[in-house]
């Protein structure tokens, strides 16, 4: 007697991070700013996750909450962002700040946050830190010290 054994392959249910989904309010991709431009890019809630990841790992000693303790008046909430010389309230303003810091006015450089060589964060994480910072700016109450909408 042959017996038949049929599998039936199915892919896992998509976990969304929790703090994504009820904070950042992403359960589906969104289009970021890329560029202050006019020019998006499209962001997963993995994306998110991942960003949410590496601002855990790399910046939340200093940016908790998207406060900044070394200058409390210099937030990463998104008023504060669109402020900065250059503006750094879209992905490539944060990731050109990221790559080289400068300070607030950009003047001069910033000592207070590390540079982030694409040897240690390659353009891929680098924008999914960007798009982390940038839609909690958005979205998350409390995010930079200020209720956000």
């Amino acid at each position: 007697m042959a017996i038949s054994i049929v599998c039936i392959a199915s892919s896992p249910a998509y976990a969304i991070d929790d703090y994504v989904k009820r904070f950042l309010k992403v359960t589906e991709p969104i289009a970021l700013d890329l560029d202050g431009q006019g020019q998006t890019k499209a962001f997963t809630p993995g994306d998110l996750a991942e960003g949410k990841e590496l601002f855990k790992t790399h910046c939340i000693n200093c940016h908790v909450g998207g406060t900044t303790l070394q200058d409390p008046r210099v937030s990463l909430g998104l008023e504060t962002l669109a402020g900065a010389t250059p503006p750094r309230d879209n992905v490539d303003g944060i990731i050109s700040f990221l790559r080289e810091p400068m300070t607030y006015d950009g003047s001069a450089p910033s000592f207070w946050c590390r540079q982030v060589p694409d040897t240690w964060m390659p353009q891929e994480q680098i924008e999914k830190l960007a798009a982390f910072v940038l839609r909690a700016a958005q979205k998350a109450p409390g995010w930079g010290g200020k209720a956000s909408s």
